[in-house]
């Protein structure tokens, strides 16, 4: 357990840490999508043709950002993916409330959300890409909703997959944060049996001087392809190359 000034001090680097991830990983993204909106947002184009013409090889990436963010922190992998021949019809970004239920609430509203992007692209599968809470989310559609016959790639950026003691900081007041403390229903549960279940391709990166996971091998799971990248920050993955780099590699493994 945490002392008051350790709790404090995490607290304010659990909020600080995520508000400040946008600015963090760029300004290029088309702009936050919210929980309240009806379907998949993207950039504007010409209205939907019919998902025969629109058919790829690859699937369609959904975004799912973590705590106390919005889907504006993808801009720098969205370009990047862009650059690698993605239409923004191919790259969703999906927006919630951070303060609900990963099991009872927003694992249901993603899943929702993906079968949107499926109907829109006629994509038989989805990428899951998720930074931090958005792992825990993400996870338990896969696991618990349905997820692991529609999701082909999943990737965990400093994903709390196992918990982070910093949550405690918050957990007296905020669903998420209890959701987010080692031994939480929700990550037992997503630890029991298999914790990587089905077909799905898993792969999580991590960093061993991330100032929000506490201990730093919280993220890489057994049954996924676990990837060390090095003394960065929480929310520097998003920006980073060397990440960038690896995260499209697997997504096209």
């Amino acid at each position: 357990m945490l002392t008051a000034r350790q709790g404090l001090v995490a607290l304010l680097t659990l909020c600080l840490v995520s508000l400040t991830a946008p600015a963090a990983a760029g300004a290029s993204d088309p702009g936050p999508v919210r929980a309240s909106d009806p379907g998949p947002v993207r950039a504007s184009a010409p209205g939907p043709a019919p998902a025969a013409d629109r058919a790829s090889p690859r699937s369609p990436v959904v975004f799912v950002h973590g705590y106390n963010a919005d889907p504006g922190v993808w801009g720098s992998l969205r370009a990047d993916l862009r650059a690698d021949g993605y239409t923004d019809a191919e790259l969703f970004s999906f927006g919630y409330d951070t303060h609900q239920s990963v099991n009872e609430v927003l694992a249901g509203r993603l899943g929702t959300y993906v079968e949107q992007v499926r109907r829109e692209t006629g994509a038989a599968k989805v990428d899951v890409v998720a930074h931090s809470f958005g792992s825990l989310v993400s996870r338990w559609y896969v696991k618990f909703g349905g997820g692991t016959a529609t999701v082909d790639h999943w990737v965990s950026l400093a994903g709390p997959n196992r918990g982070t003691s910093t949550a405690w900081a918050c957990a007296l007041w905020d669903q998420a944060c209890r959701d987010m403390t080692p031994g939480s229903y929700v990550v037992r549960n997503l630890g029991g049996g298999d914790p990587t279940p089905g077909a799905v391709k898993y792969a999580t990166f991590w960093s061993n001087c991330d100032e929000v996971i506490n201990p730093d091998d919280s993220v890489p799971l057994v049954g996924a392809v676990n990837t060390p990248v090095g003394c960065l920050g929480h929310n520097d993955l998003l920006g980073d190359d060397g990440t960038s780099a690896g995260v499209r590699a697997f997504l096209a493994s």
